[in-house]
């Protein structure tokens, strides 16, 4: 597997783009569920649908009740189908193999925090934009 940096540009078709997404997302009432053999269960989940999508996972950290989630995508990928595919494939398979899960009403809440993140800073890309007609 080559190397990847979480700065570097993505060449794909007609596009370059640098799109790293911070995702937090919690199961339902905030339970404290994300624990040993779910959680690890969540991981191999989350690294399956990021393999089969060509998403670079940056970094992540799956707490008993909550997950951060660092990933660079695809210039196609909008952040919503993301959360939905992995959110998605979590919930079937681990309420599938872990019966416990099965109280919850279901597994996540329907909402997710998301922010972008590139290698330069907001300020950085106002001020180019604004050097532009000199």
């Amino acid at each position: 597997m080559a190397k990847f940096t979480p700065d570097e540009y993505r060449h794909e078709g007609n596009s370059i783009a640098l799109l790293n997404y911070h995702f937090v997302f919690i199961p339902k009432r905030r339970k404290k569920v994300l624990v040993n053999a779910v959680a690890d269960r969540l991981q191999e989940i989350i690294c399956d649908v990021c393999n089969e999508n060509r998403w670079k996972i940056v970094a992540m950290e799956i707490m008993p009740d909550h997950v951060h989630l660092f990933v660079n995508v695809k210039v196609t990928d909008c952040p919503a189908a993301v959360m939905n595919k992995i959110k998605g494939r979590a919930s079937h398979f681990l309420r599938k193999e872990f019966p416990e899960l099965l109280k919850l009403p279901t597994l996540w809440t329907p909402s997710y925090f998301v922010s972008t993140a590139g290698n330069i800073s907001t300020e950085a890309v106002k001020n180019y934009i604004a050097q532009q007609r000199t």
